[in-house]
């Protein structure tokens, strides 16, 4: 090799190594700051708590639970069971079953001793129209389920915005179950701010819970190392980003899982769009668009103490599949709004909650494969400074690992969860596992998720179901 080449590739190498540098100060100081305030806020409202710090609990507001669903047979029902527990007194619960193949609307039908009725839906969302539409009255509120011709599945929280009764609404997914209060916090920041339109709660996998009337009775790690990686995920996901950016009222997601909504913001601003898998990121963007353009007073929170309890996938396809609709979505969303970047008028929004998406959740897996090719190349042609990739590399890891168990067992102790000494070891040992080798998996998966993506673009994108331990 020439001198001449040889510089220059040790320029390209050189320059290379200072962006990665500085990505990972910009990644690690933010992820810093995260975990601390999330921990913080984490703790003071578990102290908060105790000292029954809360609004009285004989106002409420009214709230339409709609829960889409498309071949959940295996679930539907104790998700519903877990709605009918809930410690609250003023809601509805309105299951839109978007053209189901299997026997996910007859399950319904028989559990929860419905009748067909004819109820005219107001159409103020776009959606399919109601093929059939039932009721049941014997419970403590009404339960409603729309069966409709398949359109995916903002399609079908269009139809349930459209048939709820109630000003506020709430997204459930039709895999996930409540705790008793999970409503009752969900609303607590509308009750507190009249200007709140939107309100995210915290998702954790249900992998190795065991819920009993809506109050875990038991937690272990999940037994699978797949689904017990995720729960460090989420953790780490839910504590880092939310909670900060709650703080100046930068929050752009609000999983679709779980979230509360004022209807009508959500029908002023178009309501959900089907023409994007990630309608939920899509539609809080979209809030803060239609907001600041018209020059409207809101607030978008997040609500940490308020939990879901979700299914995470135990097998990789299933994994796999989840994260690509999860990259197309956060993709379609970021571009259908490229405005907000950049943009004074959309303040913090835009130069700290969208270039965080943009740098550290959209190009990241290109800039982490890039660099792991980059390694590789360097090995092959004897560029590769051994010893400090392997220290820099060891004190990455180092760092995501102390975060990530931070916010793991911040969360196990402030909802009051106990773990076992064998299942905080396999917390701390698939720790690392899960920032060194399934974060680049799936950065892999995420690199290539784009590929051929349109045509795919309404489908559910559905994974194995199992039954959730909820009695």
């Amino acid at each position: 090799m020439s001198e001449g080449l040889r510089d220059l590739i040790q320029a390209f190498y050189n320059a290379v190594g200072i962006f990665f540098v500085i990505y990972m100060l910009g990644y690690a100081s933010f992820l810093f700051l995260s975990v601390a305030v999330g921990s913080s806020e984490l703790f003071s409202a578990r102290k908060r708590n105790k000292l029954k710090n809360e609004l009285p609990g004989n106002y409420y507001v009214p709230v339409s639970v709609v829960v889409p669903a498309h071949n959940e047979s295996v679930t539907i029902k104790a998700t519903v069971r877990s709605l009918l527990l809930l410690d609250y007194r003023l809601y509805e619960i309105i299951v839109v079953d978007d053209g189901s193949t299997d026997d996910t609307a007859q399950i319904l039908i028989d559990a929860f001793r419905m009748h067909r009725i004819n109820r005219p839906i107001r159409g103020q969302l776009r959606c399919q129209p109601a093929e059939a539409v039932y009721e049941s009255q014997t419970y403590k509120v009404p339960i409603t389920l729309i069966c409709k011709k398949n359109g995916g599945k903002a399609d079908a929280l269009n139809m349930g915005v459209n048939a709820s009764r109630y000003p506020y609404f709430m997204g459930l997914d039709a895999d996930s179950v409540l705790q008793r209060d999970s409503l009752e916090k969900l609303v607590r920041p509308v009750m507190e701010d009249g200007n709140v339109i939107a309100v995210g709660g915290a998702v954790r996998p249900c992998n190795g819970a065991e819920i009993v009337d809506g109050h875990v009775i038991s937690y272990r790690m999940p037994s699978h190392i797949l689904p017990c990686m995720q729960v460090l995920e989420y953790d780490r996901s839910f504590l880092a980003a939310r909670i900060l950016f709650d703080k100046f009222n930068g929050g752009i997601i609000i999983s679709g899982a779980f979230g509360l909504f004022k209807k009508s913001a959500v029908i002023n601003a178009g309501g959900y769009d089907f023409d994007t898998v990630g309608e939920d990121m899509e539609l809080v963007l979209k809030l803060h668009v239609f907001c600041r353009e018209n020059g409207l007073a809101y607030r978008i929170r997040y609500a940490p103490d308020a939990i879901c309890w979700t299914q995470a996938p135990e097998k990789l396809s299933d994994l796999i599949t989840q994260r690509r609709r999860w990259h197309i979505g956060l993709f379609q969303s970021l571009t259908r709004h490229r405005n907000i970047l950049g943009n004074p008028k959309y303040g913090m929004v835009s130069f700290i909650s969208y270039l965080y998406f943009l740098l550290y959740e959209l190009a990241s897996p290109y800039i982490e494969v890039f660099g792991v090719l980059t390694i590789g190349v360097a090995a092959l042609i004897e560029f590769l400074n051994f010893p400090f990739w392997v220290i820099y590399l060891g004190i990455y890891i180092l760092f995501s690992t102390i975060l990530s168990l931070t916010a793991f067992f911040a969360r196990i102790h402030t909802i009051d969860l106990r773990l076992s000494f064998m299942d905080a070891l396999k917390a701390v040992l698939l720790c690392a596992l899960e920032v060194s080798c399934m974060r680049f998996v799936l950065a892999w998966v995420r690199m290539t998720a784009l590929i051929g993506y349109k045509k795919k673009k309404r489908e559910w994108g559905q994974i194995e179901r199992k039954k959730i331990n909820f009695r």
